[in-house]
C-alpha cells in the first residue's frame, strides 16, 4: 500500500473518514470554496486542497457539472428505452455503442442483464420528438432488433450523490 501523509491510499480502494467528509461536502456543493470545504470537514485550507486534489488524481471525482432543469429547457419526456441487440453481432454493437454516445437526447445508456441488452436514459421536447428518436433514429442503428420505451410519469428520486458510508 502506497500512501502519503494526505491519509489517502492510491493503490488501496480505502478512504479515511476525512475522505469521505470530503467527498461528502463536494456531492452536496460541488462550487464549495475551498475554504468552505475545509470548515466543513474540520482541517486547515492547506490540507483540504492537498486531499481534494490527491482524490482527483487518483480518479475519485470524476468531475464538476451543472445539473439543469429538463422541464425549464422545454425537454418535457423522459423516458427508459429498453434495446435489444441481434445475436451475433459484435460489430454492430461497438458501432451502437459508439454511436449512442454521441446521440444528446440520450442522458445515460447501460448494457445490462436480463431480456434486453442495454438500458438507456433518454429525453425530448414532446411525446411526437421521442415517436421520431425511437422509430427513426434509436431503432435505425444497425444491429438493433427491437425498442421498448417506459415514459417517466414522475420523478420520485434522481441524484448523482453515492452512499458514502
Amino acid at each position: 500500500m502506497n500512501a502519503d501523509n494526505s491519509g489517502i491510499s492510491l493503490h488501496s480502494e480505502t478512504l479515511d473518514r476525512l475522505d469521505r467528509r470530503l467527498l461528502a461536502a463536494l456531492q452536496a456543493n460541488g462550487r464549495i470554496s475551498n475554504q468552505e470545504l475545509a470548515q466543513t470537514v474540520h482541517l486547515s485550507p492547506a490540507q483540504s486542497n492537498r486531499r481534494h486534489r490527491r482524490l482527483e488524481s487518483a480518479g475519485y471525482i470524476r468531475g464538476y457539472e451543472a445539473r439543469l432543469d429538463p422541464q425549464r429547457l422545454g425537454l418535457g419526456v423522459m423516458a427508459f428505452v429498453h434495446v435489444s441487440m441481434e445475436r451475433g453481432q459484435h460489430r454492430e454493437l461497438v458501432k451502437f455503442q459508439r454511436t449512442v454516445g454521441k446521440m444528446p437526447e440520450v442522458l445515460e445508456c447501460y448494457a445490462v442483464t436480463g431480456d434486453f441488452d442495454y438500458v438507456c436514459k433518454v429525453v425530448a421536447r414532446d411525446l411526437k420528438a421521442l415517436s421520431d428518436f425511437l422509430l427513426r433514429t434509436l431503432a435505425q442503428l444497425p444491429g438493433v432488433s427491437s425498442v421498448r420505451s417506459s415514459i417517466c410519469l414522475d420523478e420520485l428520486k434522481c441524484t448523482t450523490a453515492l452512499p458514502l458510508e
